[in-house]
């Protein structure tokens, strides 16, 4: 419970559940300070587990083994957001190239950092 917060926002479980639940707006729950550097595979089992942890009935939560279990290969993926984001870039300048054109520029990753709050990963409004 967090008081400070807007009163939809005072219940981390009441308010996460929904953003894990679905695939889309998991990456609302992201810490937007991260800048895209997490795996986008380890975002999505972890939220499950999450999910998992919050059932309301406690014989369907997973025990601290299994959560252990389930976390620990998590550490080795490498599916970086951000190598995701600039291949979707790049697709699009490809695309863009071939229907006028021009060419698309490349974005560098210090330009990536300044669209902190655009992500095509965190699309909502952001919380903190």
């Amino acid at each position: 419970m967090d008081k400070k917060r807007p009163s939809g926002e005072q219940n981390l479980v009441s308010w996460a559940r929904p953003y894990l639940a679905d695939k889309r707006k998991l990456y609302q729950l992201v810490d937007p300070r991260l800048e895209l550097n997490y795996s986008l595979k380890a975002v999505q089992k972890i939220s499950q587990l999450a999910y998992n942890c919050l059932s309301r009935d406690p014989k369907c939560r997973p025990n601290m083994d299994e959560v252990v279990k389930a976390l620990t290969p998590l550490q080795d993926l490498n599916d970086l957001a951000i190598l995701s984001y600039h291949s979707r870039l790049s697709q699009q300048g490809r695309r863009k190239k071939k229907s006028d054109g021009t060419p698309h520029p490349q974005l560098a990753y210090t330009q990536s950092k300044s669209m902190r709050g655009t992500s095509p990963l965190n699309t909502g409004k952001q919380h903190r």
